[in-house]
């Protein structure tokens, strides 16, 4: 793929930092938490903030959507023959879904479908909004040509709600392993 578009553009990703990012974390900041938090004993002060497994997980993460997205733009441009425009927005729109869904996999050793997140009120709000702006994005023409988007039709938004779920069961798969 020597002649590849980039999978995703500046603007996208800025636009993406402010509404795939912000709207979901603050959701999950005012989730009720573990109520056992309290019980356990401190962090060792010589102990990294983030541990090595910290580290791991967030690579595992990583690179499960980076194999989405960029995996997305190759079925948008070698199987379904979409042109460079549409190619790019299937990626654009894996990654802002992938990043949604990825809120889920951020519970802690407790079952995927009761649990503090699916629970929490404020997440299903936020889902909303974000996915309300990720469209809004799509089918208003200011911002679709700022961000440079455009309807990626049927079959390309089929790819994407396929390639954006990748990520979410490859973090529940690893998930369930762990524990």
């Amino acid at each position: 793929m020597v002649n590849a578009p980039l999978p995703i553009l500046p603007l996208q990703i800025l636009f993406l930092n402010l509404v795939t990012d912000v709207f979901p974390a603050l959701a999950l900041s005012v989730g009720e938490g573990n109520p056992d938090i309290m019980k356990k004993p401190p962090r060792d002060p010589k102990e990294p903030i983030i541990s090595r497994k910290s580290w791991k997980e967030t690579f595992q993460h990583g690179a499960t959507m980076t194999i989405a997205v960029l995996g997305a733009l190759i079925l948008a441009t070698r199987w379904l023959h979409l042109p460079e425009n549409k190619a790019v927005t299937v990626s654009f729109l894996t990654l802002a879904l992938s990043q949604l869904w990825h809120v889920f996999n951020m519970r802690e050793g407790t079952h995927f479908i009761n649990n503090e997140i699916v629970r929490n009120p404020f997440i299903w709000i936020a889902l909303l909004l974000c996915i309300g702006l990720v469209v809004m994005a799509c089918t208003i023409p200011v911002l679709s040509e700022v961000l440079k988007i455009t309807n990626p039709g049927f079959k390309g938004w089929l790819l994407v709600i396929g390639m954006s779920l990748v990520p979410l069961i490859a973090g529940q798969v690893l998930s369930s392993i762990k524990t």
